[in-house]
């Protein structure tokens, strides 16, 4: 492998890509024209331009606890006790902005079938992550059960649409590495033959 001053700066880039927590991102969150930036970063993964399979919808500010109080809703409604509720609405208060990733799939398309478009919309996460990083900000994808939410798919998505999940972004409070140990590209690329 090369060292890292002769790598190219994108490929220097995702190997450095780490996974920052709700809980260690601060203000400030990326400005309006920001969120543009790293939308326009996630519109130029997919491989089909005519078709976008995804859009975002930010949350910031005042909407944040609006947001906070359906997660709270939504964990009700799954079976969690105050207390857990209680925790859901709190992490969903952490990051300065959350961004929601809606899937806007076309089960009928003639050229691209649902699994191209589920690809497309992994790589623009991706791009909208390694942008966020490029901007100096630290950013996580978050999904789970929260993403299965009848309330919140409800409260998010249009008809037809699907909840992703959210990316959770902000300024890093400090240089916080992923707790796990990877593994190495030997664990999980053979080749075949």
């Amino acid at each position: 492998m090369n060292p890292p001053d002769t790598l190219p700066l994108l490929l220097e880039a995702l190997l450095d890509r780490h996974s920052i927590g709700q809980r260690y991102l601060i203000e400030p969150g990326p400005s309006d024209d920001e969120l543009r930036t790293l939308t326009e970063a996630a519109l130029r993964a997919p491989d089909h331009a005519a078709l976008v399979p995804f859009r975002f919808r930010a949350v910031r500010g005042e909407a944040r606890a609006r947001m906070a109080a359906l997660f709270e809703q939504a964990a009700v409604a799954a079976g969690k006790d105050a207390e857990g509720a209680g925790l859901d609405r709190d992490r969903a208060l952490k990051a300065p902005v959350t961004v929601a990733v809606i899937a806007r799939i076309d089960l009928g398309h003639p050229q691209v079938p649902a699994h191209e478009q589920w690809a497309c919309i992994g790589g623009a996460i991706a791009h909208f992550l390694l942008a966020a990083q490029a901007l100096g900000y630290g950013a996580k994808m978050l999904s789970g059960a929260k993403a299965r939410s009848p309330l919140l798919t409800a409260a998010f998505c249009g008809p037809g649409e699907a909840l992703v999940g959210w990316i959770a972004i902000g300024t890093p409070s400090l240089d916080r590495r992923a707790k796990h140990v990877k593994p190495t590209a030997d664990e999980v690329l053979t080749f075949w033959s």
